[in-house]
């Protein structure tokens, strides 16, 4: 026996709107009959919904933007800490992980997804996804550490960071404030670089993956699903045909 979905929800997760918007007057229909109920069950694999006159086509798997928090890891489960799933109030968020880590001291974008093939190609080292974090660091920052990150920093652990980049935006004797693009992740990597020119990070905030950009008008702690704009460039960034 085919398994059952409210109606309201389908139409959440087809279409990235929220509950309220999902059922209006003579807007959904089901195998052409006009449905006013949001708690209607329907065939998502059998049954026919149009939403405004237009078909509406299941999606298969979820995709949230994160505002990360600091004080805050980025794992699915943790004995100690709260994780980011515990930040979601969906009824799919058991299903989530995050797409690749953030600090817990670090605040910003981390995708939320049980896409697992589109995860593999953003954190796949052969597609160089860019990463940009806007960071505070100890010291002041000249063409020198340009230079330096640009040709590739020893991090330490016999690992080489490669080449990236970096745009002071304010540079003061105590701290500066940066952009730093990478395009791998290893282990706690900014952090390294920073170290390895005589430097700490002092405040670190990711804002980009590959196309998709954080939200500025999401609140810290909160989050959004992707629009259908997003998915399809991260989507086509990857390679990712669905």
């Amino acid at each position: 026996m085919a398994k059952k979905t409210r109606l309201d929800k389908f139409l959440c997760d087809s279409l990235n709107i929220t509950r309220k918007e999902a059922v209006k007057k003579g807007k959904v229909t089901i195998n052409g009959e006009v449905v006013k109920k949001p708690e209607c069950k329907l065939d998502a694999d059998d049954d026919q919904v149009e939403f405004e006159h237009q078909p509406v086509i299941f999606e298969q798997f979820h995709y949230l933007m994160l505002h990360k928090p600091q004080g805050v890891v980025s794992a699915t489960k943790d004995n100690h800490d709260k994780t980011v799933i515990d930040l979601i109030h969906e009824d799919f968020k058991d299903k989530l992980f995050p797409v690749g880590r953030l600090d817990k001291d670090t605040e910003g974008l981390l995708l939320l997804t049980d896409d697992g093939m589109l995860a593999h190609e953003l954190l796949s080292p052969k597609k160089h996804v860019d990463k940009v974090y806007f960071a505070k660091v100890a010291g002041r920052f000249t063409e020198e550490e340009i230079k330096r990150f640009r040709e590739g920093l020893d991090i330490g652990n016999g690992e080489k960071a490669k080449e990236a980049f970096l745009e002071i935006l304010k540079a003061g004797e105590d701290q500066s404030e940066v952009l730093i693009t990478i395009t791998e992740g290893k282990f706690h990597q900014v952090k390294r670089m920073a170290k390895a020119v005589g430097s700490e990070v002092l405040y670190l905030k990711r804002l980009s993956m590959g196309p998709l950009k954080l939200d500025e008008e999401l609140e810290i702690g909160t989050y959004r699903r992707l629009s259908a704009e997003e998915l399809h460039k991260l989507k086509e960034h990857t390679d990712v045909r669905k």
